[in-house]
């Protein structure tokens, strides 16, 4: 892969995130109101079925051999354009092997392809976010990394 085409994906990832007013180091922005569920849609290409799948903030939901933990979800308020967020952690758990880590990051309701999952089974993006609540301040998303909280 080139060095641009490598560039390109991250500058609309970086346009993304100052669009919804996000800094460089993931911290909430002020305006969006944290949730307590991120609502997300899935797609099995083999057998062309879509889902849509609920899952609560740290706790990990299945879809197929993917395993999908959101660590924040994030709505714009009413009066603002309308754009939800989450950081999704998503792994592949195949029988008899460890999972593997196939994204980590943010992902945006309005652009679903700045930064999606690539997966040749599956499809994974975010619809909403939902129900008012607080988000512990020990959850950072940066902090998606394997191996630390």
């Amino acid at each position: 892969m080139s060095r641009r085409s490598r560039l390109v994906p991250a500058a609309f990832l970086a346009a993304a995130l100052i669009g919804f007013g996000l800094g460089p180091d993931g911290d909430r922005p002020a305006d969006a109101a944290p949730q307590v569920t991120a609502v997300l849609q899935g797609l099995d290409k083999i057998t062309a079925r879509i889902s849509t799948i609920e899952a609560p903030l740290d706790k990990e939901v299945s879809f197929g051999d993917l395993r999908i933990v959101v660590r924040a979800c994030q709505k714009r308020p009413p009066e603002e354009p309308p754009e939800s967020a989450a950081f999704l952690e998503i792994r592949e758990a195949k029988p008899g092997k460890a999972a593997t880590l196939l994204f980590s990051g943010w992902m945006f309701a309005s652009s679903p392809a700045v930064s999606a999952l690539d997966h040749p089974v599956y499809d994974v993006w975010v619809l909403d976010c939902k129900g008012e609540g607080a988000v512990s301040d020990d959850v950072k998303p940066g902090a998606g990394k394997p191996g630390g909280k």
